[in-house]
């Protein structure tokens, strides 16, 4: 499996890339992806979306083509989101506007929402529900929530619930590499259309 993970963090050297950091060494470690990177927006921020990447702005082109290679290699994706005031950080979403000619299209992706306290629900809640429609990224019903953030995924486990949240994510991640496996068969089957059905409704 060849996965990216997208850290949404418009910070640098935050947290939430601690966890995305702590995945890929699972990852590693069960041996479940023989390529992972991960896509920092916090040290690696992208400008805002514009119209004019319909019309193949060569800036924009510049910008994105290395990324858009990397998303269309990729078997699957683990999205994780802090929650600024209970909602995705702007950079996420900017970031999905980006991708309409089928990089992320039927391809799995486990999301991880990251609280400093203990929410972290509503990112999750708002990106199933409106960032997929037209990159047509498809969401796990498994989710993973890494509340008290800071407390927790640190070099040595911090407690019960730490020591939980660590076999939840060996269980995630390895049902996500199967879900690749099945997602992958789908792509290959010649029934996917973009061309025709370039936007969902």
């Amino acid at each position: 499996m060849n996965l990216v993970i997208i850290c949404g963090s418009q910070q640098a050297d935050s947290q939430s890339l601690k966890v995305a950091n702590f995945l890929m060494q699972r990852l590693e470690a069960q041996q479940l992806s023989a390529q992972c990177s991960i896509l920092d927006l916090g040290e690696h921020p992208l400008a805002l979306w514009d119209p004019s990447i319909w019309q193949g702005n060569p800036e924009w082109k510049a910008t994105l083509s290395p990324i858009a290679e990397r998303l269309k290699n990729a078997d699957a994706f683990v999205v994780i989101s802090p929650e600024y005031h209970g909602m995705v950080p702007a950079a996420l979403k900017n970031f999905f506007l980006m991708w309409g000619n089928g990089e992320l299209a039927h391809k799995p992706a486990l999301l991880v929402g990251v609280s400093a306290s203990a929410g972290g629900a509503y990112p999750i809640a708002e990106l199933r529900m409106s960032s997929y429609k037209n990159n047509r990224i498809s969401y796990m019903p498994e989710h993973l929530i890494v509340r008290n953030v800071a407390k927790v995924l640190n070099d040595e486990p911090s407690g019960e619930d730490d020591e939980k949240l660590r076999k939840r994510i060996d269980y995630s991640l390895t049902l996500l590499s199967e879900y690749s496996k099945a997602y992958g068969a789908i792509r290959q089957s010649g029934v996917i259309d973009l061309k025709t059905w370039r936007n969902g409704m």
